[in-house]
């Protein structure tokens, strides 16, 4: 049966108007924000075990989601379905846990029947319902209020609206702990070490770059010819010119070998040093990769020269290297 047809401009005002409810009702939990909130931050600040977040059905998606943020900076959390919580997975909680709980009518009987075994343990609980009246809201050490005036629904029963402001208040949880555990980009780039984010932050320029053998680098006294040939040998489009003491004195490019031909220069008989550019840019070995991508798009240039402190020449890289290493 072929799908009745809606016109484009029906179903982008209705798309609108999901997006405007469901924003009203994360400013509106802004608005609603206490020192409960607060509370419940130095609770899980205290824990000195893991936070251990439950929730059920849509509730329980959403805190999949809150636990994993929470893990990711710099708080410890797992997700425990409370389905399985009553056939063993209770066994998960010690009495150091700090469990959060979501449920938006706060009566959701998987999470209510667990309350006094979380209790009995001796782990402390923080509610996240619609409804401050509930079963769930009066057991919790800390309740946080997530209700909502209506759902996104144009029926006003599918969790819409009520999931978006759990999950919004779930990141004020985390980002919360985040600053006061002084959770740093370093921090987090180790919990993300896969993920381009880590290997922005985590990449340094000793790590891509070419060295020893695979360094380009000629002396000061080099004819051009050598440095056509170190360029060519090691593929970067460019060679370090240096003095006698290994210090950076040039650059010679592609670039700098057109312009040389638009001089129209005995090239048989030419030294690189009068070819070169000098006092190039250099780069550190202990600066972040993307240190060099930015510095190369400001300069728009391709390649770096990579110095210790005395202009010591090190290494090399190009943008071709940043590329691999994944941090462009």
């Amino acid at each position: 049966m072929n799908a009745p047809h809606t016109p484009p401009q029906h179903l982008l005002r209705l798309a609108r108007q999901v997006l405007d409810i469901e924003a009203d009702a994360v400013r509106n939990l802004s608005l609603r924000l206490d020192e409960r909130f607060a509370d419940a931050v130095q609770l899980m600040l205290a824990c000195r075990g893991r936070v251990v977040v439950s929730g059920m059905g849509k509730s329980g998606h959403i805190g999949h989601k809150i636990a994993a943020t929470l893990a990711s900076t710099g708080t410890p959390a797992f997700f425990m379905h409370p389905g399985e919580a009553s056939h063993g997975d209770l066994g998960m909680i010690a009495p150091d846990d700090v469990v959060l709980a979501l449920s938006n009518s706060g009566e959701s009987a998987e999470i209510v029947t667990i309350v006094p075994l979380i209790k009995r343990r001796g782990a402390k609980l923080i509610s996240m319902t619609g409804n401050p009246a509930s079963t769930l809201a009066r057991e919790a050490d800390v309740h946080l209020n997530a209700a909502v005036d209506k759902e996104a629904c144009p029926l006003n029963l599918a969790p819409t609206a009520s999931t978006t402001a759990a999950l919004a208040l779930g990141d004020a949880l985390a980002v919360a702990l985040l600053d006061a555990r002084g959770f740093s980009a370093d921090d987090f780039a180790r919990t993300h070490p896969g993920g381009s984010l880590g290997r922005r932050l985590l990449v340094h320029v000793r790590d891509v770059m070419h060295s020893g053998e695979a360094l380009p680098r000629i002396g000061l006294d080099a004819p051009l010819k050598a440095a056509l040939l170190e360029m060519t040998r090691k593929g970067l489009g460019m060679t370090a010119v240096v003095d006698e003491s290994g210090r950076v004195a040039g650059i010679f490019t592609d670039g700098d070998l057109r312009r040389a031909l638009e001089r129209e220069l005995d090239l048989h008989q030419a030294q690189v040093s009068s070819l070169m550019s000098p006092n190039p840019k250099t780069i550190g070995p202990d600066e972040l990769a993307v240190a060099a991508v930015e510095k190369m798009d400001t300069l728009k240039i391709n390649g770096l020269l990579v110095v210790d402190p005395d202009n010591t020449l090190v290494g090399a890289l190009n943008m071709h290297d940043l590329l691999k290493a994944g941090v462009v």
